[in-house]
């Protein structure tokens, strides 16, 4: 049995993924972490950029800092790892068998695509509990998740202990 987590660094998602080793050491699963850097972000990311130079000073410096789009997601993805790792050397998985990938796109896309290409028998993901007003205007991936998933979905509310 597989079980699938998408992290995305929240302290939410951290509670999904500690949900998600409760279950698979309960009923023998095992688990894939994955996180997904938001490929249609870069440019906006890029575009603010600047603002960071004036505060660490390296626009005094002339320091050319903005990095192209490959780059900026090539620097992402190696962040992404980085919390992967952490999250696997800090929590107890125990005997549970674990991977982890990077995946670059839309997110919500990214989920629905590895839970359906990999044959994932149940979804863990964490809810921060946006208000309905807000999912409206920025629509939410666990929205669409939940309404295309290939397998169920277990939903991890913020709140939740």
């Amino acid at each position: 049995m597989k079980l699938l987590t998408p992290v995305d660094g929240s302290s939410a998602s951290l509670l999904a993924v500690k949900k998600a080793i409760e279950i698979a050491a309960k009923y023998d699963f095992s688990i894939k972490l994955i996180t997904v850097v938001p490929t249609s972000h870069s440019r906006r990311d890029r575009r603010d950029e600047h603002l960071w130079r004036q505060v660490d000073g390296s626009i005094i410096t002339g320091r050319p800092v903005l990095l192209e789009d490959d780059q900026f997601t090539d620097k992402m993805k190696e962040k992404a790892k980085t919390l992967l790792d952490s999250i696997i050397s800090d929590l107890d998985f125990g005997s549970i068998k674990v991977e982890k990938e990077v995946l670059a796109g839309e997110p919500f896309e990214q989920i629905l695509e590895t839970a359906k290409k990999e044959n994932f028998d149940l979804i863990v993901i964490a809810n921060r509990g946006f208000s309905s007003i807000k999912q409206f205007f920025t629509g939410s991936v666990v929205n669409r998740v939940i309404s295309e998933a290939s397998c169920p979905v277990l939903v991890i509310h913020s709140e939740a202990q």
